[in-house]
């Protein structure tokens, strides 16, 4: 027990939490990899006594993060999951990597903040799919020609409603302001939805009001086809959401993640 503790870099008389240490440090250092930036990164993983550890079996698991970005351009405030217990190899630990004996769920909860869901409509991954657009809808008010859609503003409203600016770039009419207003909701727990979509003519002027509908109309179509989050899976992470909710400037997401494996540090 003293030669693990030593390991662990604890100098804890009792032995009680000597790899509880050894995997938080492992796990903290693992969970980082699975972000191209974190803020903070926090894991606890509990297992009484410690000794279990050495058959692979812990209590719980929880990381809870703050400021992680996934995929280089997508970042939340914040993230949480805690398993219940966990059959990990124990061996591998020791090298520093943790491996599952068996996937594992956990409770999880993501927050975004407007500015940050704002920020993804600038990710590459998301202007693709606005861009160079020649739907029959789009190209019948182009003559022909492709569209795309441009400074995507969201701004996040009670009730799960949200209210979404834009700007077409349509040949002849120059930049084209679009408005709508939606209600949020999931779809088989992986789907977000833009429902009872409303064009919104306020502030729209009135010679551009007809072309702004029929724009509006296919941008909702856009984000209908947009959001799924097997595009944003984590390595060896599958998120699934069971409710959602906007709170102030904030959107917040509770569901469970699906966890086959953890990546190991390269």
């Amino acid at each position: 027990m003293l030669m693990f503790g030593g390991f662990a870099g604890t100098s804890n008389n009792s032995g009680t939490d000597w790899g509880e240490q050894m995997l938080n440090t492992v796990a903290s250092k693992t969970i980082r990899h699975l972000f191209t930036r974190s803020e903070s990164v926090e894991v606890t993983v509990r297992c009484h006594p410690s000794s279990k550890l050495l058959q692979g079996s812990i209590d719980s698991f929880k990381m809870s993060g703050r400021g992680l970005v996934i995929r280089k351009d997508f970042r939340t405030e914040e993230m949480s999951f805690e398993t219940d217990a966990v059959s990990l190899d124990f061996s591998s630990v020791l090298k520093g990597q943790i491996s599952l004996r068996q996937p594992t769920q956990a409770i999880a909860q993501v927050i975004l903040t407007e500015p940050d869901i704002n920020e993804a409509f600038k990710a590459q991954l998301v202007k693709k799919r606005l861009e160079n657009l020649s739907t029959p809808a789009l190209t019948e008010l182009s003559a022909g020609k492709p569209i795309s859609f441009t400074d995507v503003q969201v701004q996040l409203k009670p009730n799960n409603r949200l209210q979404l600016f834009a700007k077409a770039e349509l040949p002849n009419h120059g930049l084209v302001p679009i408005s709508m207003s939606s209600t949020l909701e999931v779809e088989r727990r992986r789907r977000i939805l833009f429902k009872d979509s409303k064009f919104e003519a306020n502030g729209i002027p009135e010679s551009l009001q007809e072309i702004s509908q029929t724009l509006t109309a296919t941008m909702d179509e856009i984000l209908n086809n947009m959001v799924d989050l097997d595009r944003f899976n984590l390595d060896g992470v599958t998120m699934r959401i069971n409710r959602l909710e906007t709170q102030g400037q904030k959107l917040v997401f509770s569901g469970y993640a699906q966890i086959e494996r953890i990546p190991n540090n390269p």
